[in-house]
């Protein structure tokens, strides 16, 4: 073998020769095999991220958002249900001590309606007899029954000092100087009896006749008809209800 025909070049095969010339062509230019199959690849893999976020990201985006506001409604149900149990605890308690108080009203402010009555008239007499004064008119007792019941007849004049709780309206006309009839006033006050007083009236005592005239003047020691003052008093006191009652001997006898 001759040394031209070692550099002689050796004849290709047709696909061997279509590759080596598209291999050649490349090689002078920008984008050759390898870029071209990394920039293939580039495109898969942003394909493939792009897909991920619509498919993947997205929903749950979308899902988180939902649960958030659920969150948020949750968190505001559950404020206004904390500020309704406590209006209601408030309102629970409120009833609670109203009823605790009514119930010792009751059972220790009010007493049974024959002691109280019995206990009314002798007080009453008691009062007017320590503070000198003359009795020139009643006492009036009217029994109030309580609302429901039937009232006597003809005292419907005294259905407005109706309550639940029975009672005893009184209407009596005394006699005497003023300081005197400001202590008669203020020991019914201070009764341990539960006693209401609706209306007085205070006027010049009237020359009536002269029997009344040395009574008053006797017995008011004030020496001088012209200085007593006569007052008309109305007052109503009330009794325990008739279950009341029995709770507060049950209670007592235990």
């Amino acid at each position: 073998m001759t040394e031209d025909s070692l550099h002689a070049p050796r004849r290709l095969s047709g696909p061997q020769e279509r590759l080596y010339a598209f291999i050649s062509s490349r090689r002078d230019k920008m984008f050759g095999v390898a870029e071209i199959l990394a920039l293939g690849g580039s495109c898969l893999v942003f394909l493939l991220v792009l897909l991920s976020y619509l498919y993947f990201l997205l929903p749950a985006r979308s899902h988180l958002a939902t649960l958030q506001a659920d969150r948020l409604q949750l968190k505001a149900n559950l404020q206004k249900s904390e500020l309704i149990v406590s209006h209601d605890r408030g309102i629970k308690q409120t009833v609670d001590r109203i009823a605790e108080s009514l119930e010792t009203f009751e059972s220790v402010g009010l007493v049974g309606k024959d002691r109280g009555r019995m206990t009314l008239y002798d007080q009453l007499n008691q009062l007017i007899v320590k503070n000198g004064l003359l009795n020139t008119s009643g006492p009036t007792y009217t029994t109030l029954e309580p609302l429901g019941g039937k009232m006597t007849p003809g005292k419907s004049s005294s259905t407005k000092w109706q309550t639940v709780y029975p009672g005893i309206a009184v209407d009596v006309t005394v006699e005497g100087s003023y300081q005197s009839l400001r202590h008669f006033i203020r020991d019914i006050e201070l009764s341990k009896q539960f006693v209401i007083i609706n209306q007085v009236e205070l006027q010049r005592a009237t020359n009536n006749n002269s029997t009344v005239d040395a009574a008053a003047a006797s017995t008011a020691g004030t020496g001088s008809r012209a200085s007593l003052v006569s007052l008309q008093l109305n007052m109503v006191t009330y009794f325990q209800r008739s279950n009341s009652a029995e709770s507060s001997r049950a209670a007592q006898g235990q």
